[in-house]
C-alpha cells in the first residue's frame, strides 16, 4: 500500500499469515498497535516516508516477535540522537534497519520466503516437471511415427520383391513366346496343341491308317 495517502492502518484486515507489508511514502504518524493485533507474523516492514517522530511511535512493534527488518528512511525519526541504538535497544527482534544491521552490515537484496521465491521455484519445478513429460510424449510420438515408416518400407521391399517376381515371369513367358516364333508353323501349332493337351490331327490320321 505504498504512496496511498494512508493517514492510520486501523482499517487493515486480519491477515495471520502476512509477512512483509509496503506502507512506504504515506502520511502515518501512529496507531502502530493495530499491526501487532492484526498480522502478528510480519517479518518485513516498510514505514518509509511517512510522519513519524518519535522513538515511542514504534514501541507497539515491540509485540511482533517474528519482525526482523524495519525500514524507516525519509521519517523524521531518523533525525534522531543515537536514532538506531534506541531502536535497536527498543525492538531487540529487528536484525535490520534500514537496511543494515546494528554492525552496520548490509542486508540481502531480497529474503526468498518473504518475497515468495520458494513458491516461485516450486511454481518453476512443476513446469519443468510438466516440460519433462510433454518432453516424453513427443519422443513416444517420433518412436511411433518411426515404427510406421519402417512397417511402410517393409511392405514397400515385398512389394518390390513381388513385382520383381511377376516382372521374371513375364520376361519366362515372353521367352517362351519368342521361342515359339522362331519354330516352323507345323511344329508351333504341334507344340500349342500339346501345351493344351490335345492332339495333332494329322497325328490322329496317321493313327487311324495304322
Amino acid at each position: 500500500m505504498i504512496n496511498i495517502n494512508l493517514l492510520s492502518v486501523s482499517n487493515l484486515p486480519k491477515l495471520n499469515k502476512l509477512r512483509k507489508l509496503e506502507l512506504s511514502d504515506n502520511r502515518i504518524s501512529g496507531g502502530l498497535e493495530v499491526l501487532a493485533e492484526r498480522t502478528p507474523n510480519l517479518t518485513h516492514l516498510n514505514l518509509s516516508g511517512n510522519k513519524i517522530k518519535d522513538i515511542n511511535t514504534l514501541e507497539p512493534l515491540k509485540k511482533l516477535p517474528n519482525l526482523h527488518s524495519l525500514d524507516l528512511f525519509n521519517c523524521e525519526v531518523t533525525m534522531l540522537i543515537n536514532y538506531r541504538e534506541s531502536v535497536f535497544t527498543l525492538l531487540p527482534q529487528l536484525t535490520y534497519l534500514d537496511g543494515f544491521d546494528a554492525d552496520d552490515q548490509e542486508a540481502p537484496d531480497s529474503d526468498p520466503e518473504a518475497d515468495g521465491d520458494g513458491l516461485e521455484d516450486e511454481y518453476e519445478n512443476g513446469e519443468e516437471d510438466d516440460d519433462d513429460e510433454e518432453d516424453d510424449l513427443d519422443e513416444e510420438v517420433i518412436d511411433d511415427e518411426e515404427d510406421e515408416d519402417d512397417d511402410l518400407e517393409g511392405e514397400e521391399e515385398e512389394d518390390g520383391v513381388d513385382d520383381e517376381e511377376d516382372e521374371e515371369e513375364d520376361g519366362e513367358d515372353d521367352e517362351e513366346d519368342e521361342a515359339d516364333d522362331d519354330l516352323p508353323r507345323g511344329e508351333k501349332r504341334k507344340r500349342n496343341l500339346e501345351d493344351e493337351g490335345e492332339e495333332d490331327p494329322e497325328d490322329e490320321e496317321d493313327d487311324e491308317d495304322d
